[in-house]
This record gives C-alpha cells, structure tokens and sequence, in this order.
C-alpha cells in the first residue's frame, strides 16, 4: 500500500538576520525543512544578501527544499507605506542592484533620523543599539523596537510601535522609498514577479484596499498575497475574490521572522480553489502540488 503524498508547501515570504529576522539565512533553510516547506522565498527587506548563504547551506547539507530568490520592497503610495514582495528575479540584475543600493541609503538615513528624534526624548543610544541587534544587517524599526524593549521602554513589539514608532509618535520618521511603479519596473526587468505583500495589514478601508489592488493592477503588478498564517475570519476568500477582480495571481507566505507560537514557516499555508498561484508561471504546471480547500 502506498505512502499518501504530502501536499509540497509553499511559503512566498520570509526574513532572516540580514534584515529583520532573527534566524541566519543557513538556520532558516533548515527550520523551513523541519516545517516541511518544499519551497522557500527569503524575502529580506530592501535586500538580497541573504540568498547566497542560505543556497551554499541548501548545498552543502543536501536539503530538500527549492529556494526562490526573493526581496520585499518598501515603497510609498498615496502616503502608505506599502511592501511589494519581488519573487524569481536575477538578484545581480543591474537595475534591482541599483535600487536596492538606493534603499539602503535611505534606509541609514532614516536610522539616523529616528535615532535623533528618540535623544531628543530621552532615550539615548538607539542608534548603537538598534545596530547591534541588527549585527550587520539592514537596521529597520523592528531592530528600534527590540532596542526599546530591551531597554524597558515597552513590553511587547505591539506596545513600542502603539507608544514610539508608528506615524505620528516620538521615534517615527516619514519613509522616503520608491514607487510602487518603480519596483514593479525593476522587478520585471529583472524578469521577477511582483506581488502586493500582506494586504490586509495596512490599515486601508475596503474601497482604499481596492484602490490600492487596482492601481497595482494597472501598473503591471503581477500577484498579491491572499494566504498568510494569521488572517481575520473570511479574509482569504475575500482577498481571493479580489485577485481574481483585478486579474492578479495568488500568493502566500507567513512572513516569518522568528519561532513564536503564532506565525511559523509554512503553516496554515493554503491557497483557495480557482485562483492560479503565482509559482504557476514560474514551475511546469504538471510539477505544481498545492493542498485545495
């Protein structure tokens, strides 16, 4: 009698050290083995620096699992901050090298600029700190936020954006990232996909949600993120209806960052019936596994 085959799982989001998350590239290919994910995409912010290590250790242990060069792009729309996640780009690709570059520049500057604004309320030190948690990688709010829990300021991530980090509080600087336009741009001339990452995360109303989803649409954007490990009752098949609305692939992925009870590699990872998935266009259709409800 034969073994049932385990559905392959894929997950189109993740983070490591080289950004926000607190596993090295090499500890995450392992742990999303451990999950049983067969297909990863390490999806650092703004950068692509963790990819060669976590394909050298994917090598060199031998690890059944597909990695996806990956990168979430932070760009600004309609004064949102909104992440386009660009998946199975050539990462050495000029254009995608150049903007990156950019990003990262703005990126120091606005460490510089937050730090600055949370001297000037008492809080010293932030710089260094958030420097140090990052250890080498691209310093983000999350590392301030690690900085200011550990310094006693809040208790939880939630609590040190709600009090110091989110718009209009003490540490928070208005980003100054590229269009969305811009990434779209150069994610496909990197012959990439671009996907809206988590849209049920920006605080928009439905008819900005859906403005948002259009806009991208026309601009070219590929695909958006319609399955994620924490998602409000009926927001996957919702968010399912409006990519088949507005022409657009599905994706998933956890946008993991670190082990923790609710958000891990690879769970509740599903894409609804009748929408075609993003890693169709990229995989020969009679390769592709998913698991259907």
């Amino acid at each position: 009698m034969s073994t049932p085959e385990i559905p392959l799982i894929y997950d189109l989001h993740s983070h490591t050290t080289v950004s926000d998350g607190v596993l090295t590239p090499e500890q995450l290919v392992h742990r999303a083995v451990e999950m049983r994910v067969g297909t990863l995409a390490i999806t650092d912010h703004d950068t692509t620096q963790g990819i060669a290590p976590a394909r050298a250790e994917i090598a060199r242990a031998g690890l059944p699992l597909t990695l996806i060069n990956g990168v979430e792009i932070s760009t600004l729309w309609e004064n949102h901050e909104i992440h386009i996640v660009g998946l199975n780009m050539d990462i050495d690709h000029p254009a995608l090298v150049q903007l990156l570059a950019e990003q990262a520049d703005k990126r120091r500057q606005r460490a510089v600029m937050m730090a600055e604004r949370l001297a000037k309320a008492r809080i010293p030190g932030a710089l260094e700190g958030a420097q140090r948690l990052a250890d080498g990688g691209a310093v983000t709010r999350g590392h301030f936020a690690r900085f200011l829990i550990e310094d006693g300021r809040a208790n939880n991530m939630a609590d040190v954006f709600k009090h110091y980090l989110a718009k209009g509080k003490t540490g928070y600087v208005p980003p100054q990232w590229c269009t969305i336009e811009q990434a779209i741009d150069v994610i496909h001339h990197s012959g990439g996909l671009a996907v809206v990452a988590h849209p049920g995360r920006y605080g928009l109303s439905t008819k900005w949600l859906k403005r948002l989803l259009a806009w991208f649409a026309e601009k070219g954007g590929d695909a958006m993120e319609v399955a994620q490990c924490q998602q409000a009752p009926n927001e996957r098949s919702q968010l399912s209806a409006w990519a088949g609305q507005y022409g657009l692939l599905g994706s998933q992925g956890s946008d993991f960052h670190q082990p923790c009870a609710w958000i891990e590699l690879g769970r509740k990872l599903w894409m609804p019936a009748g929408l075609e998935p993003v890693w169709a266009r990229w995989t020969p259709p009679e390769a592709i596994q998913r698991e259907v409800v």
